[in-house]
């Protein structure tokens, strides 16, 4: 058959592969599907050059954020007021990047490395790469640490080693039993390479098997009596929540939404619930604070703070009643929070100036914050998808909040991702986790990643529910991803290593 027929084919596969990965996440959760697109996509790799290499990832990526990053067209269109045409280019030059930064280190290793895609090791070879590109992409322009697949294993065996090494741990345990597949169609039949194979094969089995058995594996311990919560879910629409008219009917929907929660020892409120300025907002939250300390309860919401000595703007959660202390969020997110090159992109689109683009980064190593005699480790919206930012706080704290506002993702999977994600840090930490957020999905989860309760989507409700706050470290939090991280530079350079030598 004509060669330039199969890497069509090939190319065309590589690009459906991408496209399937989303399907093994939320709201899907059909995890085989990531195992068979990353063997095919591991396949093929197997004898190709560095530039067929890099025509088969960037293809494997485009469809990959393509189809797993969509929500990104919805935020744009629906709620930046941006022309469908520019939307649209918009979304498709954010893909094309993604995708782009995934296919540089295929092209990279596979032309310094010819020989290792046909080599017994390629497994673990293309293992680590992947767990590195994850990576990678973690910390790039701030990071897009979206759609790992680890995230599809809460409820697999896998899952049981997301305590112990964290998600990118998941991802290299996925990523090495998907090329182990792929190898075993292109399996020759030397002895000592069928050897190897199956030896491969058995450290496959060993890593599932092993996830099992640690799934019952309890890392924490209970730090105290059951502490009750209650969520206010206001699903204040995206396009009225900063409309100067709409801003009392906010506060009365805050205020009478919370009235039967009181009873509860905490009352949550979602990211910037309060549609003030802090410094203007100063008699409704005397009234809130009153109303929380009569009730003995901790209020906790979020708000944007103005730093009138710093001239800035913070996105923070703050506690009042039986509560203390003030978070300003640390990760923020490109253009709905501030706008890269503004010198040259402030004013050209409204994309570009939209109302809550004028936020400042927080300082790290903060406090978090205290609701009685427990501590809680806060994250506010997009924090909660970065592993070892959470780690952080979570070692040093009983329970984990984060506070949403995913009506900027409107119908998209976006929001049922986001809520996967939050599972995961609880899994990871061995801590309870509360999710607040503005139309859904609300909830808590366990210190299993298990969503004991959750709200309804784009319904004004309230949730209540308990959370066990819990003390100890998981080997995550004591090592975070570093070991993983270490491990993978260390195969590559590695084999590195042995390719130069091998040219000499």
């Amino acid at each position: 058959m004509n060669t330039s027929i199969l890497n069509w084919r090939g190319q065309l596969l590589s690009l459906v592969a991408g496209a399937a990965i989303p399907l093994s996440l939320a709201p899907f959760n059909y995890w085989p599907i990531a195992v068979i697109s990353l063997a095919i996509f591991a396949h093929s790799l197997i004898g190709s050059s560095g530039h067929q290499a890099l025509k088969n990832s960037f293809l494997f990526g485009l469809g990959y954020y393509g189809s797993g990053a969509s929500w990104v067209f919805v935020s744009i269109y629906s709620f930046g007021s941006t022309p469908l045409a520019l939307a649209l280019l918009m979304t498709a030059l954010f893909v094309i990047f993604l995708a782009l930064l995934f296919s540089l280190p295929w092209y990279f290793s596979h032309s310094l490395n010819r020989r290792q895609a046909n080599h017994w090791t390629m497994p673990l070879n293309f293992a680590v790469l992947w767990v590195l590109n994850e990576w990678l992409r973690s910390w790039v322009l701030t990071g897009f640490p979206w759609l790992y697949i680890g995230y599809g294993h809460l409820d697999t065996p896998l899952a049981g080693w997301a305590p112990v090494t964290g998600i990118f741990g998941l991802g290299l345990i996925l990523a090495f039993s998907a090329a182990w597949l792929a190898r075993l169609i292109k399996l020759k039949t030397e002895k000592q390479t069928l050897t190897t194979h199956l030896l491969a094969g058995l450290l496959v089995v060993a890593l599932w098997s092993g996830g099992d058995v640690l799934r019952n594996k309890a890392w924490t311990q209970v730090n105290g009596e059951a502490i009750t919560v209650g969520m206010v879910q206001p699903n204040i629409p995206q396009n009225l929540k900063w409309a100067d008219h709409f801003r009392e009917p906010t506060l009365d929907r805050l205020r009478s939404l919370s009235e039967n929660l009181w009873v509860n020892d905490w009352v949550i409120w979602p990211e910037a619930a309060v549609p003030i300025l802090y410094h203007e907002a100063g008699p409704f939250l005397l009234e809130m604070d009153a109303r929380a300390q009569q009730e003995g309860s901790a209020l906790i919401t979020g708000i944007l703070y103005d730093d009138h000595q710093q001239k800035k703007y913070f996105n923070s959660i703050l506690g009042l009643g039986k509560a203390m202390g003030l978070y300003h969020k640390q990760r923020l997110v490109p253009f709905g929070e501030y706008v890269p090159l503004e010198r040259w992109l402030r004013g050209l689109i409204a994309f570009f100036d939209l109302p809550t683009s004028v936020i400042h980064k927080g300082p790290g190593r903060q406090q978090g914050l205290l609701a009685g005699d427990y501590k809680i480790a806060p994250s506010i919206c997009y924090e909660i998808v970065y592993p070892g930012l959470v780690s952080i706080g979570a070692s040093q704290s009983d329970v984990l909040l984060t506070i949403s506002n995913d009506a900027w993702f409107g119908h998209s999977i976006g929001p049922l991702q986001h809520m996967e994600m939050a599972q995961m840090r609880a899994l990871e930490t061995g801590r309870y986790l509360i999710r607040s957020t503005n139309n859904g999905l609300s909830g808590i989860v366990d210190t299993k990643g298990k969503l004991i309760e959750k709200s309804e989507q784009f319904k004004m409700q309230t949730l209540s529910g308990q959370v066990i706050p819990m003390t100890g470290l998981t080997p995550f939090l004591k090592w975070g991803s570093a070991p993983v991280i270490a491990f993978s530079f260390f195969i590559f350079g590695l084999n590195f290593w042995r390719n130069k030598k091998s040219r000499n």
